[in-house]
């Protein structure tokens, strides 16, 4: 009887010991800030297959790949002359990383895997460009264009395979759609897709309105979120029926309940972050986010990817 006070007496002391090592570990697991190179000008966040995530850069068009769980990581994709990359998207299908081309007109496909080039496509023909975001479907991938009324389908076939540049289209935003003129005016910014790929969701950046998108035609309603704006609306992402909606100037994520048929919701709360500096767009990981800081119009300093809770 002694005997066993006398061990549950350690087991216990140990218990007292470790707990609070082990309840803490999950975040230790994964840091808060996870550091990107100097002068990376980040633009694009996503996560790929298991831990690892991946950064693109407006500055050469690099990609940095990292891990959630060290924040460690390096130049995955290296910087070359005349590429930028803003907004990117994992396709883990065929493993493969979709990178928006920002003033090149361009889209890019990098192998998630290797880093090579699998790809590239001239996707806005001869007018104003600036390819911001992307969304990869079971079926396309869709790219936003800034400067432009106009989104791109680059059709996908079994299990993600890439086409030719002739199978590209390009897409007229039209119904409720409302474009400002204007040189440099950013327009159609984030994109995202429901699920079952019935509606792409766009937001405006300068009207602050959030768009549901056929993606067949393009034609556009806007969606009924009553007094609430999105103006500054960078990247979106969807999970569920919740739409993260990231306001870049105003270093904010808006949380955004959408119905069912998403022709409406309702800006829930607003998640603020003593970190953020500029953010851009945002990636989900379990009960996660992570939205990468652009630093836009700020002094010089330190690039990072910002952790938080999603709830």
């Amino acid at each position: 009887m002694r005997r066993t006070i006398v061990l549950l007496t350690i087991l216990i002391i140990l218990l007292t010991i470790l707990a609070p090592a082990a309840l803490a570990a999950p975040d230790q697991a994964f840091p808060k800030i996870l550091p990107l190179p100097d002068g990376f000008a980040p633009e694009g966040v996503a996560v790929g297959r298991g831990t690892t995530f991946y950064v693109g850069s407006l500055a050469g068009g690099a990609v940095y790949r990292g891990d959630l769980r060290t924040g460690e990581g390096d130049v995955f994709v290296q910087p070359k002359g005349g590429r930028a990359i803003a907004g990117i998207y994992v396709d883990q299908r065929a493993n493969t990383l979709f990178a928006s081309g920002a003033l090149s007109g361009s889209a890019y496909v990098f192998d998630a895997q290797s880093g090579a080039e699998r790809t590239s496509y001239q996707l806005a023909a001869g007018g104003p460009a600036f390819i911001n975001d992307v969304i990869v479907t079971r079926d396309a991938a869709y790219f936003t264009n800034s400067f432009a009324a106009e989104i791109y389908r680059v059709p996908l076939g079994p299990g993600g395979s890439l086409p030719n540049q002739s199978q590209v289209q390009t897409i007229p935003l039209t119904g409720a759609w409302v474009q400002i003129p204007g040189a440099f005016v950013f327009n159609a910014n984030g994109i995202e897709a429901t699920s079952d790929g019935r509606w792409l969701l766009i937001v405006n950046s300068t009207t602050g309105t959030l768009y549901r998108v056929d993606p067949q035609t393009g034609s556009a309603t806007g969606v009924d979120l009553g007094a609430a704006s999105l103006t500054a609306g960078d990247g979106l992402r969807l999970q569920g029926k919740t739409l993260f909606v990231v306001r870049n100037q105003l270093n904010q994520i808006a949380v955004v309940k959408l119905a069912p048929d998403y022709a409406s919701g309702t800006v829930e709360r607003t998640i603020t972050d003593p970190a953020f500096e500029v953010p851009t767009t945002v990636a989900l990981f379990g009960s996660r986010l992570y939205a990468v800081n652009a630093r836009f119009g700020l002094p010089p300093g330190p690039f990072n990817v910002v952790q938080m809770p999603r709830n």
